[in-house]
């Protein structure tokens, strides 16, 4: 069987169990394995290592363990929006230049070690929401939120770019998607997707990959 890994924060780990790599959560990794694994049954093994508040600092720390031991055929990823949102917050944000140097890094040695993984990374996304509309102690939130996750998101597609690893854009997905529905519609808190911003990733992820596999 050929392994899929999912990386990423709590938008990828949406409540898996960390006991077994069977029960992958509610959230698109879930969703990517009931239809993959209906229309090829026994065909691949899925594992989900997202970690919820994770940057992209915190995937790092976590290559060895989660990543080249698991040492996985296709290998998914999506982080980015704590890497700004914790610096709103907590004062603990990674910092556009820094987040660059790391995401680099980590290519960098992802693929020197597992040549042969296919690795796709996604683009973080954003909408207005609870935790990203301006408020009283910063009337600018908004704009801090979504440009410091556009700065991010530039990034990401520049480095698939650099290391010829497959991008999956989500963005703009989401901005169609506000159209027909509002933003909390598709991602509850301008941030965590509901059900629905769940299967609109699925559907871009299994997009990408059939382009890929």
């Amino acid at each position: 069987m050929k392994t899929i890994l999912f990386q990423g924060d709590s938008i990828t780990d949406v409540g898996r169990n960390r006991e077994r790599n069977d029960m992958l959560g509610w959230g698109y990794p879930r969703l990517v394995e009931a239809q993959l694994g209906f229309d090829h049954p026994g065909v691949y093994n899925f594992q989900n290592r997202g970690i919820g508040g994770n940057r992209i600092l915190d995937l790092y720390a976590r290559i060895v363990k989660d990543i080249l031991n698991i040492a996985p055929d296709y290998l998914s990823i999506l982080i980015g929006v704590n890497d700004i949102w914790h610096g709103l917050d907590d004062a603990n944000g990674t910092g556009i230049q820094r987040f660059e140097k790391v995401y680099d890094m980590l290519l960098t040695e992802l693929q020197e070690e597992l040549p042969d993984t296919k690795i796709m990374i996604m683009e973080p996304f954003v909408l207005r929401g609870p935790a990203t509309d301006n408020r009283e102690d910063q009337p600018d939130r908004w704009e801090l939120f979504s440009s410091g996750v556009y700065q991010v998101a530039a990034i990401v597609k520049g480095l698939a770019e650099k290391h010829g690893v497959k991008f999956i854009p989500l963005q703009k997905k989401f901005n169609e998607a506000e159209k027909l529905a509002p933003a909390t519609y598709w991602l509850f808190d301008g941030v965590h997707p509901s059900a629905k911003g769940h299967e609109l990733i699925k559907r871009q992820w299994l997009k990408a990959f059939n382009e890929i596999k």
